[in-house]
């Protein structure tokens, strides 16, 4: 069924979100029309993709844990980052932190209920120190507190992601952010292609995909649609989506012109798209949804507890009182 825009009317998405638990996929038209909604069929999206999201995942949340193992110096370009080497936002820049740290954070992730630790270094892509030190620390935080390793270290070629499997990290983080397309707007030290690479990388390994984009850097509705496409077909188990903080100091200083509305949109549109993925919110939640922020949680079913890269975070108290506040619950790690 392809619906055209005289046809939309509020029961449209639940007959999207039938054809969906029937096994249909939406087609690219179709999502448009969810993310080009008029803000007052946002109730009705929400509510026909939470259907979507009750029949893959229940009322379940799942909490990652993000930890900045290097800051800044980033030889890459990436417009919206205020680690890369054109960005000027005063940020902390250190190496590989030491074990001690490493172990200190694990044991945070472990207290605030998380069921994902996720590493991640500023680099176009690891060198051998720090490889080593990834592989010499997963097993030890795996063995010591239960949690899942997400590992987010720039572009890896093939040995790295079968050194990164064998080590024990359960999933490799490595957005498309946009559309190929759009890709160029955003950087232009590496490539779209690039990226997917790495997540190829990754597949070919055993290791799961989680990879996903930011929303608000001047892109099209097309090119969120196309990226939402791309990593569906990737079979990306995990897609966290950002709503670009403007940072000062950056390139993209001043972009992100969203609504609540408009992110709400877009996790929906997400979630119509790869119905039994893994769909975070992540950055710039707290800066875009605002108080509307428990109404992702009615399409995603994952989110990041506590602080972001160089960003803060809503207080982790808040975010599980939202979560007991909708009648959900936190899925533990079983490993």
């Amino acid at each position: 069924m392809t619906l055209t825009a005289p046809q939309i009317g509020i029961d449209t998405y639940q007959k999207l979100a039938n054809n969906v638990l029937n096994g249909q996929s939406i087609t690219r038209e179709e999502a448009l029309l969810i993310l080009d909604a008029p803000d007052e069929h946002v109730p009705a999206i929400l509510a026909a993709g939470f259907e979507i999201r009750k029949h893959h995942f229940g009322r379940t949340v799942q909490l990652n844990f993000l930890m900045s193992a290097k800051s800044g110096l980033c030889p890459e370009d990436c417009h919206y980052c205020s680690q890369s080497k054109v960005s000027e936002a005063p940020v902390p820049k250190y190496n590989m932190l030491k074990r001690d740290d490493l172990m200190k954070a694990a044991e945070q992730a472990a207290e605030q209920g998380a069921k994902t630790y996720c590493l991640v270094i500023s680099a176009r892509g690891p060198n051998e120190r720090e490889m080593a030190a990834v592989e010499a620390i997963v097993p030890e935080i795996k063995e010591k507190y239960g949690l899942d390793i997400c590992a987010c270290l720039g572009l890896l070629n093939k040995e790295q992601a079968d050194r990164l499997k064998a080590c024990g990290v359960n999933r490799v983080n490595h957005n498309l952010n946009t559309s190929e397309t759009h890709y160029a707007e955003v950087c232009t030290t590496h490539t779209y292609a690039d990226r997917v690479q790495t997540l190829k990388h990754v597949r070919a390994a055993g290791m799961e995909m989680c990879s996903g984009g930011i929303i608000g850097m001047d892109e099209r509705s097309e090119d969120v649609v196309s990226m939402a496409f791309d990593l569906r077909e990737l079979g990306v188990q995990s897609i966290p989506l950002n709503f670009l903080e403007s940072i000062d100091g950056t390139p993209f200083e001043g972009k992100a012109a969203l609504t609540p509305n408009k992110c709400l949109k877009a996790l929906a549109m997400f979630r119509f798209v790869a119905p039994d993925r893994e769909l975070r919110i992540s950055g710039g939640r707290e800066v875009h949804l605002r108080s509307l922020q428990p109404l992702g949680l009615y399409v995603a079913n994952s989110m990041f507890i506590g602080d972001y890269l160089t960003t803060k975070g809503q207080a982790p108290d808040a975010d599980r009182q939202m979560i007991e506040d909708l009648g959900f619950e936190v899925t533990i790690s079983t490993d």
